[in-house]
């Protein structure tokens, strides 16, 4: 069944229904478009519960020259031992570096490792996206199952093989 649209009024300041507006043109769409998907990503991340197995992206900007800020980050880092998956550090000019880590794990654990490093002096901005599917998403350390083709081997999640492949190879058939 279809769902209905509903109006309803919304208040804000000028200056922010402005920049609404911008994005409204920048996108090609409409303010009750925007407002839907924006209360859609709230909503997807109000679903993600706590104590759930998921995955994250953690997006850190920090000024490198802060003395000691590289080595607290790896600190929280090592401390999370496997539910970091990987990292990716950026170098954005003379002063700022963006890292991207990749954690994978209790939501609740991810969530204070996302915020003790956030909060460390010397990060400017960041934030983290979780991401549930408990049907999916395992918290287990278990790798899939390895396989060699094509001149490469590679691990697919424990799932079986849920992912398109652009490799020319079919999906291998279950015993």
């Amino acid at each position: 069944m279809k769902d209905v649209l509903v109006r309803f009024g919304l208040a804000m300041e000028s200056s922010l229904l402005s920049e609404l507006d911008e994005i409204v043109a920048a996108r090609g769409t409409t303010r009750s478009e925007l407002l839907r998907d924006l209360v859609r990503a709230e909503v997807s991340k109000q679903r993600v519960r706590s104590g759930e197995p998921a995955v994250g992206a953690l997006t850190l900007v920090y000024d490198h020259h802060v003395r000691d800020l590289t080595e607290r980050l790896t600190a929280v880092q090592h401390g999370l031992g496997d539910a970091i998956r990987s990292t990716m550090h950026v170098h954005l000019d003379h002063d700022h570096c963006l890292e991207v880590i990749v954690m994978r794990g209790d939501t609740d654990v991810l969530r204070d490792a996302a915020q003790r490093m956030l909060a460390t002096r010397g990060v400017k901005h960041g934030g983290l996206e979780l991401v549930t599917d408990r049907a999916r998403v395992q918290a287990s350390d278990e790798p899939g199952p390895v396989h060699e083709h094509d001149g490469h081997t590679h691990v697919h999640a424990p799932d079986g093989h849920a992912h398109a492949h652009t490799h020319g190879h079919a999906r291998p058939r279950r015993k």
